[in-house]
């Protein structure tokens, strides 16, 4: 398949011909319909000057920045700025709808990673989560709380930066009995016996 062949096309300039007149009777509808002549040039500029490689740097760009950025959101735009430079490379089409794909790529995107598979991700770190990260450990008993209100347990592997960690129980527990935690009350777990 010729690729420049295919974009130079006349059935793409048909497509891309019919979407530039729906954009102007939607413009016209909307109270849009005075494009001056400087935006024209700007708009004939951009058409003839942003080429397929630009968007294939926007998007490596983008999704580089999300590494300097939380929320995870860079990445879908810079992903959707990939798939126009792939897009154009195939076939040619207007600036406004490069940048309508893209905006709705991006947004359906972010909208797809925000419902549906963000819920479903499994957060396999246990760092920021004491609660959920101590819940249901084993460890084992290294000081009793025999006459005391207190002992002090051994995990097998540092959770949460520390593997020893005081604790206390409704029960006397020996040095060596394996315990599970139950729950946290400050900086002390509430364990039980395995």
């Amino acid at each position: 398949m010729n690729l420049p062949a295919l974009r130079n096309s006349t059935r793409a300039t048909e497509v891309w011909g019919i979407i530039s007149r729906l954009y102007a009777r939607a413009s016209r509808a909307l109270g849009n319909s005075r494009i001056t002549k400087e935006k024209a040039i700007m708009l004939e500029w951009l058409n003839t000057h942003i080429a397929y490689w630009h968007w294939l740097v926007l998007g490596l760009l983008l999704v580089t920045a999300e590494i300097f950025v939380s929320g995870f959101v860079l990445f879908w735009f810079g992903l959707a700025a990939l798939f126009m430079g792939v897009l154009l490379m195939a076939v040619g089409m207007p600036i406004t709808a490069q940048l309508v794909i893209w905006a709705g790529l991006s947004i359906a995107l972010v909208f797809l990673w925000q419902k549906f598979i963000k819920p479903n991700w499994k957060d396999r770190t246990t760092s920021g989560m004491a609660l959920e990260a101590l819940t249901g450990q084993v460890g084992s008993v290294i000081e009793t709380n025999i006459g005391k209100a207190r002992g002090r347990l051994r995990f097998p592997a540092p959770i949460l930066g520390e593997d020893e960690w005081m604790f206390m129980s409704t029960s006397e527990i020996a040095v060596g009995e394996r315990v599970k935690v139950l729950n946290i009350s400050g900086n002390t777990l509430v364990v039980g016996p395995l």
